[in-house]
């Protein structure tokens, strides 16, 4: 399964979030990478500015390039607002879903999870991270799995309430989704309109 290995710390500087959840680091050194860091701010393109949008949003969810060109196709034949569209695909990938019902404490736990067979949806084991799930679908952790430490330790305290489109039930540790997110309901902060016009170039 292709997925990015690299340096998570350096990446969350570059774009001053912390979009892996690496708080720590950007509290000491919230700003870019490299020697001149700190230095004086470089003007950048509206071509890099676009291109820093599209990073932003393969790190954050952590598709690569060939994935996140074909979501975007797949949005921009979608009816609706593209770049919603586009978000709205990512926010329905299993890996994701697992994320947001606090069952994994990152993406990247979600992922490792959904590989490894620790996860159903409707009641079947999926290990396809980049599977898409439907409204109505219920999607929890395998029996075998339920005593797992890490994932008692990722839902311990977790808020379930702050996604109105996943309903969660505590004792089968299993969520329903609901229905596909409206752009105002998903927290990250990626402006998905120029990830659009990159690509309309």
């Amino acid at each position: 399964m292709a997925r990015y290995t690299g340096p998570k710390t350096r990446i969350a500087r570059k774009f001053g979030e912390a979009i892996f959840g690496a708080d720590k680091v950007l509290s000491k050194k919230n700003y870019p990478p490299g020697q001149h860091g700190n230095g004086r701010k470089k003007k950048t393109s509206e071509y890099g500015i676009q291109l820093r949008e599209k990073q932003k949003a393969k790190y954050t969810y952590g598709v690569l390039e060939k994935q996140f060109r074909n979501l975007f196709e797949k949005a921009s034949r979608t009816k609706g607002i593209t770049g919603e569209v586009l978000l709205q695909l990512l926010e329905c990938r299993l890996d994701n879903v697992v994320f947001r019902l606090g069952i994994a404490p990152t993406r990247a736990a979600a992922r490792q999870l959904v590989s490894h067979r620790h996860i159903v949806v409707d009641g079947k084991v999926v290990n396809i991270p980049s599977f898409s799930v439907k409204p109505g679908q219920i999607v929890g952790v395998r029996e075998r799995s339920k005593s797992f430490e890490v994932i008692a330790d990722a839902l311990a305290g977790f808020n379930h309430s702050k996604y109105p489109w996943l309903e969660w039930d505590q004792p089968q540790m299993a969520g329903k989704f609901l229905h596909i997110p409206e752009r105002a309901d998903i927290p990250e902060n990626i402006k998905e309109q120029l990830i659009v016009e990159l690509y309309s170039k």
